[in-house]
């Protein structure tokens, strides 16, 4: 390894300490009981609120996954799914926080999500915690798994060897296993917070930099303009090989004389931009961010936390697709596979920074996939330990031997994870976009409909969330293999199917009992 790599890693090594220093500082406070242990006692602050939920949801993605789509076909796909999560977070923040915030507490005090779904429809023999747990186990453990792909392509570069890069998975695993263990949810939203600020510090340097490197906004269109339909939102490139086929799964993009090889380009029809858009309907059933909602201090303060996160996402965004288009234009052929395309982010980094600095830098990557990775571990364990074990095998539990429960699932959710990473699909893109689908559909719509429809029933609930969440795994294994017309985001056809049946059987069954009522118009006007 190089002098420069030694440098590097220094920088980084620097940030890992300041982290793990908090996870046993807040070791002291989150390990007293499982409501400190997986919701902080409702003590979040604004600023810890907005900036951990938006952390832990981001994740390496930020700023890998999605520069990397910009990078290897241009702005459409990438703009329109920035677009989609954008009005996500802001709807989600404007909608659902206070609501979800009051109604968990009104519930009986329920500190997971699966247990606020359970609560919510006095389901005593906890049949729809125990679907909503599993679901959350198999989905984030294949969404830890791209965190640990994100560790293991950021080490591996830094080392320049990619034969680093199963024991960088690993070794990322068991970092992030670590301060989670010690310190539980607080320690996770108070890194969470320092590293939301660095994931934007460092995405700033790097786009202002490459910025100027690249000779301006003009130098970069004109550089971009000769390859079709790259700046085109309507449209996107098709990177090419040899034979001028287009480029697919691993294969790599032809590069003749320092050019990269681009087909005439296609049309991003309305169902492709639609299914960037439903990237937003994804929110409402991420387990990462509604649990910050719970967990909120009080009502009060959601509407300074709103702008925070909102303003947060949006620039970070905006900045992470710009990333891409800047670094296709100074470096136009350097990397020519899906794969390898999202590293331009430490690419960038390590050209034009000082090797010191550019470790701080490439920091901002280990914030983001630690701050997703932690939030994943915490919460699968939760579900196992607090839903499952507590709820439904050994009821009456002590707290001691929930929070034993729950860190050794933490241990299985990373092995399981770590054999993601290794399995050979490489795209953190492709790999979130299925976990993201799989829990949006499986807990968005069932999360609409019992905040702001009294008539939902417990029947509907499950029917809801079976529906949505196997739909899933049917459209994107099965049915969108069919025709290409039916390739749509499989997170759109499977929220609308749970929707629709949430709606029709809850019209077919049972009206709820008095006492739920009587909870659903208690959540509605208290606050907290």
């Amino acid at each position: 390894m190089t002098t420069e790599s030694w440098h590097t890693l220094f920088g980084m090594a620097g940030y890992l300490v300041v982290m793990i220093a908090i996870g046993l500082w807040y070791a002291r406070r989150s390990n007293s009981n499982p409501e400190e242990y997986f919701l902080g006692k409702r003590g979040l602050g604004p600023w810890v609120a907005a900036m951990s939920a938006e952390a832990s949801d981001m994740s390496g993605w930020l700023l890998m996954g999605l520069p990397g789509v910009a990078y290897f076909t241009g702005s459409g796909e990438a703009f329109w799914t920035a677009v989609g999560l954008a009005v996500g977070t802001w709807i989600n923040w404007l909608i659902v926080a206070k609501r979800l915030r009051t109604y968990s507490q009104v519930a009986n005090n329920a500190i997971t999500l699966p247990d606020f779904f359970s609560n919510r429809f006095h389901d005593k023999r906890r049949i729809l915690m125990s679907i909503a747990a599993v679901i959350i186990l198999v989905f984030f453990s294949i969404y830890a798994g791209s965190q640990f792909i994100t560790f293991g392509k950021l080490f591996g570069y830094v080392f320049g060897a990619d034969q680093y890069y199963p024991v960088m998975v690993i070794l990322g695993a068991v970092l992030v296993l670590a301060y989670t263990l010690l310190g539980g949810f607080l320690a996770e939203s108070m890194t969470d917070l320092i590293q939301g600020l660095m994931m934007f510090c460092a995405i700033i340097l790097v786009l202002g930099v490459g910025f100027v490197h690249a000779g301006g906004f003009g130098r970069i269109a004109e550089n971009l303009g000769d390859f079709p339909r790259f700046l085109d939102i309507f449209g996107i490139a098709v990177p090419v090989d040899a034979s001028g086929a287009a480029v697919a799964g691993v294969q790599t993009q032809a590069v003749v004389q320092g050019k990269p090889q681009f087909g005439p380009g296609a049309d991003y029809s309305f169902l492709n931009i639609l299914s960037c858009l439903a990237w937003g309907l994804g929110y409402f059933g991420m387990p990462q961010v509604l649990l910050r909602f719970m967990a909120i201090k009080s009502t009060s303060k959601i509407r300074e936390s709103r702008i925070i996160a909102v303003s947060w996402c949006f620039i970070s965004l905006v900045v992470a697709v710009c990333i891409g288009l800047t670094g296709r234009a100074i470096f136009p052929g350097l990397l020519t596979s899906a794969g390898t395309a999202e590293t331009i982010f430490l690419h960038l980094a390590r050209n034009f920074f000082p090797p010191v600095l550019a470790g701080l830098v490439i920091s901002g990557i280990l914030a983001a996939s630690m701050s997703s990775s932690d939030s994943y571990m915490l919460i699968a364990s939760s579900a196992l330990a607090n839903d499952l074990f507590k709820g439904l095998i050994k009821k009456d539990a002590g707290e001691a031997l929930v929070m034993w429960v729950a860190r050794i699932t933490m241990l299985l959710v990373m092995v399981f994870g770590v054999a993601v990473a290794l399995s050979g699909n490489q795209s953190i893109f492709r790999i979130v976009s299925y976990a993201w689908a799989g829990l949006g559909a499986g807990f968005g719509p069932l999360m609409l409909f019992s905040l702001f429809w009294k008539r939902t029933t417990l029947p509907a609930a499950i029917a809801g969330m079976l529906s949505g969440g196997s739909m899933v795994i049917l459209w994107k294994e099965v049915i969108s293999k069919t025709h290409p017309a039916l390739g749509v985001y499989e997170l759109l056809p499977a929220f609308i199917l749970s929707c629709l049946v949430i709606f029709v059987v809850s019209l077919l069954t049972k009206a709820p009992s008095k006492g739920i009522l009587q909870e659903f118009e208690t959540a509605r006007t208290v606050e907290f």
